[in-house]
């Protein structure tokens, strides 16, 4: 039984990656970029308040600030960690040695993948003593931090199965980077463009109305690409304002973590299963 669940492919990934000097060098920046952007923080805050105090109530506005900081992280980093994960096999000539091993095609999709998210979520994880801050002064649940690292993973896991997927089928590591970058700024920018869009037309329509008619907006294509945007579901989650002005705004009152995780979670099982499909393509089975 332990024969079945143990994989060669992801001890040697995480070993590999994990003693590489960049991969220290690389958190030691990440956490140095994040001090410096809290102590920033602070410094705006309390000149701009006059008294020279950090206030309590201030402290939610942090707290939106590193989660939205953080899923940022993991749209930008994780392409890179994974768009390369098959391919450089492949440029390296050893992709057919890995191939004739004993290792299925899942086993070796899920080590690449699964080494890449561990290394991602070390880098979240170790930002944990700067969350801890918020908790200091107030006004941030537990249960918000719990459910903003749940969407923190389940994107990871997303945005990783893409970044396998092009590698799997796309030979170029750059040509598969540029192709993954692009997912993500599809997901990032151009979901949040065509809500504004969406937005912008139906403000139009309700200005062409008469007098005396009544406009009540319902728009579930816009609320379609708010339910698919990071940034859209970090600011709802964590503000009520913001949900309760989305929902005013599409008129559909579903929460929206409910479409994005239905999506996101379709996204990686299609992904990891055209991957594993597509890596022993031109291969016979014997």
């Amino acid at each position: 039984m332990m024969q079945k669940l143990y994989n060669p492919v992801l001890m040697k990934e995480l070993k590999l990656r994990f003693r590489f000097f960049k991969s220290i060098t690389g958190l030691m920046f990440y956490l140095l970029a994040l001090c410096i952007v809290v102590i920033g923080f602070f410094m705006i805050v309390t000149q701009f308040s006059g008294t020279g105090y950090f206030r309590p109530s201030e402290s939610l506005y942090l707290f939106m600030m590193i989660s939205v900081l953080q899923m940022g992280l993991v749209m930008f980093i994780t392409p890179g960690l994974t768009a390369g994960a098959i391919s450089t096999e492949r440029e390296k000539q050893t992709l057919n040695m890995l191939l004739m091993t004993t290792q299925s095609s899942w086993q070796i999709i899920f080590g690449k993948l699964t080494s890449s998210i561990a290394f991602l979520g070390l880098l979240l994880m170790a930002g944990l003593p700067i969350y801890s801050i918020v908790f200091l002064f107030g006004g941030v649940s537990p249960t918000q931090l719990l459910t903003i690292f749940f969407f923190y993973f389940v994107t990871m896991v997303a945005i990783g199965s893409i970044g396998i997927f092009f590698s799997t089928v796309i030979k170029r590591t750059i040509t598969s980077m540029i192709a993954t970058y692009g997912a993500m700024i599809f997901l990032g920018g151009f979901t949040a463009f065509f809500f504004f869009i969406g937005i912008i037309i139906d403000q139009s329509s309700m200005a062409t109305m008469g007098p005396g008619q009544t406009y009540t907006p319902f728009s579930p294509i816009t609320y379609f690409w708010a339910s698919i945007n990071p940034g859209a579901l970090m600011l709802t989650i964590l503000s009520s304002d913001m949900q309760e002005g989305l929902y005013s705004t599409v008129g559909v009152r579903l929460p929206i973590w409910i479409p994005y995780l239905i999506f996101y979670l379709g996204v990686t099982v299609t992904m990891l299963v055209l991957s594993v499909k597509k890596l022993r393509v031109n291969m016979k089975r014997g």
